[in-house]
């Protein structure tokens, strides 16, 4: 009753920024976008200016001037942003690509809370050269970069500013209709001067997406109706390609198939789809894996990523009731529906539903995916979720008795959560309970989590706790690991002085303790540092660790299939970590660390991780990832090192046209791969991708697999 009532004290507050307001009236004239902004009611819109700097120090007013100014017709919400610079400070733009680094580009961002409910929005932006940006956001500042909507924009750059022109159709986003008054801010980036500036005042330590410090976009009438609003985004390829693996075979095909999205109402949308394709989905950066666990890769289909939190953000990284990535990866989908957004401004909803096809080479029949999700604003910031996930097998009776040792009949997952998110944004936290459900009782078992985390402009600290029973089960979910308590803690102080060179330094201690049902230790991780942050923007941080394992199952420590430990014995090492990270607006960047100590069976790891990138700006970007691992071990492992490299060379001939191609060695799975992708947008939200991929396997193992697809989308809307 106690932890309720603490949860409770901490949510119920006035917005902070309320008082800041930039009103809105409706124009009836005509709009080019270009970057120019000479119309009339450029002139006559009220102008949000006079910023407050965020970083290095969040005590003054901006150095940077910008300027701000909006209006709306019938059918679009307009922006012009004017950002003054001293003459002679060059641009700092890493390429003309969408979605880009905003640590490593001179940029603007638009960050929006249509419902005014500081947690959910969307944001919108371009760099000093064009490069657009946007997302959707949740959990009060969380931003998604892999949602793509329908809006233009135009940038122009000149010797003394910069100026960008937006336009945002109403029926691109989401919102509640007859309200007159929506969250909003703008932030500018100015490398130049190493300086974050916001358009309300925002403490240093949050970033300036943080919707619990945004001012207010009031309008003269509210938003127009949305009217009938559908958008049809049909899909034509065809593929060619050829495998030489033994056991995977490859066959050219010509698919045709697309999405269809139907406003329900203005702020609650249908999403359907039809034979998918996710061809043209960037390749997943491959890393080392040197753990005892599976590794997350994050979601980049498109059609899972709108109000995407509502499914994914359930329970904790790693206590996942719901990761999307677990339908359709190596199995055709046939068709799914999603309903998203919000019923009112306190309740959200989401529904999805997803069909696969059955795989004959496996015996894998088909599976049906539906997944309910309810999110309840309670308090100023706060809420109350419930999720239900199913996960069905079709046609399971007349499977095999052998099938159905591998495939489960079904598997289902019920969870209830609450968020704690305090007015001020200092106070963040969580706690949830899931319960699993199968055939029988070995499928099962209990999971729940809790955590409250607090930040100031000095101190920073959080405590978390974690339980999963030994049945719990999540076939749709991101659970790498079963049947332990954990507790977990951080504590961080921040020195602020009046410095030159340094922005902030100061200490941390964290500390991961996992534990048997018993409490019996089983793995922890203590962590002692100090870190620095410059001027410039580059850092420095010095970690000592000090780690245990007690194997739970046998596990090879170089993860290459070699021999392996035994379940049982147990292993202690000392280390450090040194991490160095340059200056952004260096046309050469580089991220450096690196990890040195003891390692299983009193051996030696020595690890070396490099980022190193070159751009001709504002046209091609150069990167090269380096991993290099030594393990130095006893009888029967001996020495065993290996590289993983990756190089990526992106080239950007305009904001709409790209070509971004990856090589990537990886010498621990013995595996070489090519992703050459090319992306015309012809048109906003509508592509042309002409994609090559290719996957050597290395010596001793042998065979290629090769691809070529050619996929035309485009966005039909009204």
């Amino acid at each position: 009753m106690a932890f309720a009532m603490f949860f409770c004290v901490f949510s119920n507050a006035q917005k902070k920024n309320a008082d800041y307001k930039i009103h809105l009236f409706k124009t009836d004239e005509a709009f080019t976008i270009d970057g120019i902004g000479n119309e009339a009611t450029w002139q006559k819109a009220e102008p949000a200016k006079d910023f407050f700097m965020v970083l290095p120090m969040d005590d003054r007013k901006a150095t940077q001037p910008s300027e701000i100014r909006m209006a709306y017709d019938d059918k679009q919400l307009y922006l012009l942003a004017t950002f003054h610079k001293t003459p002679g400070n060059s641009y700092v733009v890493e390429s003309l690509r969408r979605d880009f680094s905003f640590n490593g580009n001179d940029n603007f961002l638009w960050f929006m809370d249509p419902f005014n409910n500081q947690t959910t929005g969307f944001s919108f932006g371009a760099n000093a050269y064009g490069a657009q940006w946007d997302g959707t956001m949740s959990n009060g500042g969380s931003i998604d970069l892999n949602w793509d909507s329908k809006w233009v924009s135009e940038v122009q750059s000149y010797e003394d500013k910069w100026v960008v022109e937006m336009a945002i159709p109403f029926k691109s986003i989401r919102y509640e209709k007859g309200v007159k008054e929506w969250g909003v801010n703008f932030s500018r980036l100015d490398l130049s001067t190493n300086e974050k500036s916001s358009w309300v005042p925002i403490p240093r330590q949050f970033p300036t997406s943080s919707l619990a410090y945004s001012g207010t976009m009031v309008w003269d009438n509210p938003p127009p109706k949305q009217g009938l609003n559908y958008s049809l985004i049909p899909y034509v390829l065809g593929t060619v390609g050829n495998s030489s693996i033994d056991g995977i075979s490859y066959e050219n095909e010509f698919k045709v198939g697309g999405d269809v999205k139907l406003g329900i109402t203005s702020s609650l949308n249908l999403d359907l789809t039809i034979n998918p394709d996710f061809s043209q989905v960037e390749a997943d950066r491959q890393v080392a894996n040197l753990t005892r666990f599976e590794l997350f890769f994050p979601e980049r289909r498109q059609f899972f990523l709108e109000n995407a939190d509502l499914f994914a953000n359930f329970g904790y990284s790693e206590i996942r009731p719901f990761f999307s990535r677990r339908i359709g990866l190596g199995v055709p989908i046939i068709a799914g529906a999603r309903v998203s957004g919000n019923l009112n401004r306190n309740l959200r909803l989401g529904l999805m539903d997803m069909q696969t096809d059955n795989v004959d080479e496996t015996g894998l029949p088909g599976q049906n995916f539906a997944v309910l999700s309810l999110q309840q604003k309670v308090f100023s910031r706060s809420n109350i979720g419930l999720m239900f996930v199913n996960k069905e097998s079709l046609d399971y009776t007349n499977l095999a008795d052998s099938l159905k040792t591998r495939y489960t009949k079904f598997n289902r997952n019920l969870g209830l959560e609450y968020n704690l998110a305090s007015a001020d944004n200092k106070y963040n936290g969580k706690i949830f309970m899931l319960k699993s459900f199968g055939p029988d009782s070995s499928y099962d078992g209990f999971a729940q989590g809790a955590h409250l985390e607090y930040s100031s402009r000095n101190w920073n600290w959080r405590v978390q706790q974690e339980y999963i029973s030994e049945n719990f089960t999540s076939e749709v979910g991101f659970v790498p690991r079963n049947n332990y308590i954990k507790t977990e803690g951080s504590l961080g102080y921040q020195f602020l002085p009046a410095s030159e060179t340094v922005v902030s330094h100061g200490p941390k201690f964290t500390g991961f303790y996992y534990f048997d049902p018993n409490m019996t230790s089983t793995d922890y991780v203590s962590i002692v540092g100090y870190g620095v942050d410059f001027m410039d923007r580059s850092s420095f941080s010095f970690d000592v660790f000090n780690e245990y394992v007690r194997l739970l199952a046998p596990f090879d420590p170089t993860n290459t299939g070699k021999e392996q430990l035994a379940a049982g014995t147990q292993h202690h090492w000392n280390g450090v970590y040194i991490t160095y990270n340059s200056k952004p607006k260096s046309l050469f960047t580089y991220n450096l660390t690196t990890r040195l100590g003891r390692y299983f069976s009193s051996g030696y790891r020595t690890n070396f991780n490099a980022d190193v990138g070159y751009r001709f700006q504002p046209y091609v970007s150069l990167r090269a990832n380096l991993s290099y691992n030594n393990l130095d071990l006893p009888d029967p492992w001996h020495t065993t090192d290996f590289w993983l490299v990756g190089t990526e060379t992106d080239i950007t001939f305009t904001n709409k046209l790209f070509w971004n191609t990856l090589f990537q060695y990886n010498e621990q799975s013995n595996n070489f791969g090519i992703n050459s992708r090319l992306q015309w947008r012809y048109a906003p939200a509508s592509d042309l991708f002409l994609v090559f991929n290719n996957n050597e396997q290395l010596s001793p193992l042998e065979g290629n697999l090769w691809s070529l697809t050619l996929k035309f989308t485009y966005w039909f809307n009204r």
